[in-house]
């Protein structure tokens, strides 16, 4: 995958402009432009730092599946998520199945 491409990617399916990735990543604006014009790939701090402004994890970034944006309210399940026994899951599974089987 070319990491270029998947920046333009992202920025088109967002809607979003160079401008508005910058600002929401805290990097410069000229560091994302240069990114373009200099045909360069990012650092992986300034990767980090894109993928934050996007709302994804590199892994995402990298996938070639759906992607599923960590929203601060996912970001919350998921880090309660990981703290829990397998049993712990499969009952909260359970319960998931049967609420979106109500609806």
């Amino acid at each position: 995958m070319d990491t270029n491409e998947r920046l333009r990617h992202l920025l088109e399916e967002r809607g979003w402009s160079e401008y508005r990735l910058a600002k929401s990543c805290g990097l410069n604006q000229s560091t994302i432009a240069n990114i373009y014009k200099r045909n360069t790939v990012p650092s992986i701090a300034t990767l980090e730092s894109i993928c934050q402004g996007f709302g994804i994890t590199l892994s995402q970034f990298f996938s070639e599946g759906e992607m599923v944006e960590l929203n601060p309210e996912l970001k919350e399940l998921f880090e309660y998520w990981v703290n829990l026994t397998p049993n712990q899951k499969s009952a909260i599974l359970q319960v998931v199945k049967a609420m979106n089987n109500e609806n």
